[in-house]
């Protein structure tokens, strides 16, 4: 992508596969940045394995705690390298701490470098024991193997026997020779490791500088000698259509019925949309017409490729195991289930984050507003992570979002792509009014309309009610001397002039309005009369009863290390917030707090940098609470009242 390439950074997950050693690998590449984490997300949804890059001088970065928490969730086996390594201040034992207290995992390192930062020349195989060093500095320089340097071999042995250790107590045989001081094969050591992350016990770390393809191919080697293939993870277990609570396995096996995952939706300029797919179980054929069973209804596969980032190789199948693309779908959305016509099944859908920021969004002209929803909803088929809604109350249409980043990127592709032209601004709040007292006024309407004089007369009560109980109508009326349809009149008067308010013109609430007395007059009285006499006297007594504005407040659970605690908590005092609570999680504290919403706006970036990035929140409306004196008259201010 245009945004991709300006930033220099991940915004899409792009996917290839590629062959190593007789073995083919399905390869993600996913975001880092955690406004776009439904790209981690999806990807971990599908994915059996997962490396995990750091850089060599900042080891655990903030945002690496994020996905690997992800990762945890999943359950999916991973090794570690630590890129890099030739860049000034890159520590190759510093990054494995970092792994070690941020991560809360059992890092194994089953490398050591040669040098570092510009003397960066090779490494230590600590399985092995043998040195590999490049012969230049340039991507296509070749290694050799040599014996390890006699300066440093003291240290590697120690560092082998820490692996070692590590690693045999997964493997009952290679736990006997170690203890019995007997020499383990390499093949044996390697089958220990590997046990140790498939039970995700261990995490095995290796090291190089990817730019200049330093220690790729032995990572390779690290990929197929430990992460699972689709045949070491347990079958992926579906849900029956017609009854939930039935279970369905499906095996790993390309003569099975076909199961697949769609995880992604992209739009292509050439293909129209693809979707991509990742096969648990059967073969894949292209023309083959599969169920969706979230829609019940089939989608046929016109054309399947597999993905070489922004290139597309077309194939006749996709075998259980394989990732790639099908074209053709129309119904398909992420997370949707395709599987055989005659053995239809569910597979667990994919957790869509809720999107914490918003911004409004207008169209320039009436032929761009068309234009700039049908972009608007195949960017959320896209980027399930963003939503679009209208505000009821204000009528803006909201374009809601993971983060600032993530909303200037949306915004950004709407403009560039799509070529919409529309404004952008903060989403206005939603106030409330409410009566700080009861008060009583009456009304009347007499006017003469097409030679028929039109009269209504009423007198009614407002009357303050507790938090949340919303907008009430009684009526003392005697029915007797007022028809139906004048009744039901005055009562829509009523609950008219309530929809705009006497201080800002917001709907009132939290409020009992009691209907006293109506007077009737023969021939006179009609609907429309009582329902202005209603409007009226409800203002009239709206303003006798000091109406003040009521604003939405939010709870929030902000999840922060420690050590920023009295920054957070400090910045949310300032916002108006209240803190409701703190609880120990693990390594890190969970506030509960509450703040108003207006205050929010830019919270999700400002909560990032308070943190070092290290901080996440989630929020939801709860309740309408009373705008402090000075803030209300600075609102009415503003708003020329």
């Amino acid at each position: 992508m245009e945004q991709e390439q300006e930033r220099g950074i991940t915004i899409t997950s792009a996917a290839t596969t590629t062959s190593w050693n007789n073995h083919r690998i399905n390869i993600i590449d996913t975001p880092g940045h955690v406004d776009f984490t439904i790209e981690v997300e999806r990807s971990l949804r599908v994915l059996d394995g997962a490396i995990a890059v750091f850089d060599g001088v900042n080891g655990v970065e903030p945002q690496s705690e994020t996905v690997w928490n992800q990762a945890d969730r999943y359950g999916v086996p991973r090794i570690c390298f630590v890129n890099k390594m030739d860049r000034v201040g890159a520590d190759f034992s510093k990054s494995i701490e970092t792994i070690k207290d941020r991560l809360g995992a059992n890092p194994v390192a089953v490398q050591w470098p040669l040098g570092a930062e510009d003397n960066f020349h090779g490494m230590v195989d600590l399985i092995k024991m043998k040195a590999f060093v490049w012969s230049g500095d340039d991507k296509d320089s070749s290694f050799e193997e040599v014996d390890v340097p006699e300066d440093i071999l003291v240290f590697c042995e120690e560092k082998r026997n820490e692996l070692l250790d590590s690693v045999a107590e997964f493997d009952d045989e290679v736990m006997e020779k170690y203890l019995e001081g007997e020499t383990l094969s390499e093949g044996e050591i390697h089958k220990a490791i590997r046990k140790g992350v498939l039970s995700l016990q261990v995490t095995p770390v290796f090291c190089g500088s990817a730019f200049k393809n330093k220690g790729v191919r032995k990572l390779l080697d690290g990929i197929v000698e430990y992460l699972p293939s689709p045949l070491d993870v347990k079958s992926i277990v579906g849900k029956d259509v017609r009854d939930e609570s039935k279970q369905i396995v499906c095996p790993t096996d390309f003569d099975s019925p076909v199961v697949s995952l769609a995880f992604k939706i992209a739009a292509d300029s050439f293909a129209g949309t693809m979707t991509f797919v990742r096969v648990y179980s059967g073969t894949l054929k292209q023309g083959s017409a599969l169920l969706n069973p979230r829609v019940n209804k089939k989608e046929r596969i016109q054309k399947i490729v597999k993905l070489h980032a922004n290139s597309r190789q077309e194939v006749s199948e996709l075998k259980a195991g394989d990732i790639g693309a099908v074209i053709g779908t129309k119904l398909t959305v992420t997370g949707d289930t395709l599987c055989d016509i005659k053995k239809p099944v569910v597979l667990e859908s994919i957790r869509l984050p809720e999107p914490v920021i918003a911004l409004a969004i207008e169209a320039k002209s009436s032929a761009d507003q068309t234009k700039m929803e049908a972009a608007l909803d195949k960017l959320q088929k896209e980027d399930p992570s963003c939503r679009v809604k209208t505000d009821p109350e204000t009528g803006q249409m909201l374009l809601e979002g993971m983060g600032e980043l993530h909303l200037e990127i949306l915004i950004d592709r709407l403009f560039r792509e799509h070529k919409i032209k529309a404004n952008v601004g903060n989403p206005q709040v939603s106030y409330r009014e409410t009566a700080s007292q009861s008060s009583s006024a009456s009304a009347s309407f007499e006017k003469e309309i097409a030679g028929k004089n039109q009269f209504g007369h009423v007198e009614l009560e407002v009357a303050p009610a507790s938090k949340g109980f919303g907008l009430k109508i009684n009526s003392e009326l005697n029915r007797a001397e007022i028809s139906d349809e004048c009744f039901r009149a005055l009562e829509n008067g009523v609950k008219e002039a309530c929809e705009n308010g006497v201080v800002a013109g917001y709907q009132m609430t939290d409020v009992i309005i009691t209907l006293k007395r109506a007077e009737w007059r023969e021939q006179e009285s009609s609907p429309m009369a009582y329902k202005i006499a209603g409007s009226k006297a409800l203002r009239e007594a709206a303003l006798k009863a000091h109406c003040h504005l009521m604003e939405p407040i939010f709870s929030l659970e902000i999840t922060t290390p420690e050590e920023f605690m009295g920054n957070i908590i400090g910045d949310l005092n300032s916002r108006r917030g209240k803190i409701e609570g703190m609880d120990p999680k693990g390594n890190v504290q969970v506030i509960r707090a509450e703040a108003p919403l207006v205050t929010l706006f830019g919270y999700a970036t400002h909560v990032r940098s308070l943190s070092q990035g290290r901080a996440s929140f989630s929020m939801e409306f709860s309740e309408y609470e009373t705008v402090p004196l000075k803030i209300e008259k600075e609102i009415l201010q503003k708003m020329g009242r």
